[in-house]
């Protein structure tokens, strides 16, 4: 079962009316590999257990299965507007926001990085996929401009994803994000285990972006879903295995 122990909240002082939370591995009912919680159903598990760990997350939550917001999300830079009339859609994006309570903004990873984003006056929430390909083409930066608030008034959370010494990269991604901004050339380390290849920090490139659109509070970014096994799924660790979930909400 979900509970207060098998899920992660953001270190964050948001507004009170606002609920976040990021899912684990743990309390859900799915077989090896995707054991336990997997929240993805494209990804080879059971149907049937998908939709009951679903149920399980909605119990946990106080919200219905029909209030969440699910993405097909597809490593791009599209954001949504989620609305009641919207949510059973599934559109192809990887960002989503919305300024009606009760509507759930979700994110599935198991490696890639999830960034939830709240104003201080709790009107208005956003969720985004952060992938390097996301990342690099911009999603956060579309994200903040679609909640059209003043970006100063927002405050980021950053979910578990794979760590600095974990993520090798070829020259290709670093190229792609020093055509954009050449000062993040920080981000990457010339220590990757074959010869030309980077390790790359996709919390320190996610937080150059953030700050570079004004967002000043900024909070995560110091776990590896790779490095824990027990707690985490990760794609680049075990290749088929599940997915887990990163969700915001307005009462």
């Amino acid at each position: 079962m979900i509970s207060e122990q098998t899920v992660l909240r953001p270190d964050w002082s948001g507004p009170e009316n606002v609920h976040a939370l990021c899912t684990t591995r743990q309390g859900g009912v799915s077989q090896p590999p995707w054991n336990s919680l997997n929240l993805g159903v494209h990804v080879g598990d059971n149907p049937e257990h998908v939709n009951e760990n679903r149920q399980l997350l909605a119990r946990f939550t106080g919200l219905g299965c029909d209030q969440f917001g699910w993405l097909n999300q597809v490593h791009g830079n599209r954001v949504v507007e989620l609305t009641p009339a919207n949510l059973a859609e599934c559109p192809d994006a990887d960002a989503s926001f919305t300024r009606v309570p009760g509507v759930a903004c979700v994110i599935l990873t198991a490696d890639c990085l999830p960034v939830l984003l709240t104003d201080r006056k709790g009107s208005v929430v956003g969720a985004a996929h952060g992938g390097w390909r996301s990342l690099c083409s911009g999603v956060l930066e579309n994200l903040v401009d679609a909640m059209a608030v003043a970006p100063s008034d927002l405050r980021a959370w950053m979910g578990p994803a794979i760590g600095p010494k974990r993520f090798e990269v070829g020259p290709d991604v670093r190229d792609a994000f020093l055509a954009r901004h050449g000062d993040d050339e920080a981000a990457f380390s010339g220590t990757g285990a074959r010869p030309g290849h980077y390790l790359a920090d996709l919390y320190e490139l996610a937080r150059r972006r953030l700050q570079r659109r004004g967002v000043e509070i900024i909070s995560g970014g110091s776990l590896c879903t790779v490095r824990d096994r027990d707690w985490f799924f990760s794609y680049r660790r075990d290749g088929q295995t599940g997915r887990m979930a990163t969700l915001i909400w307005m009462e």
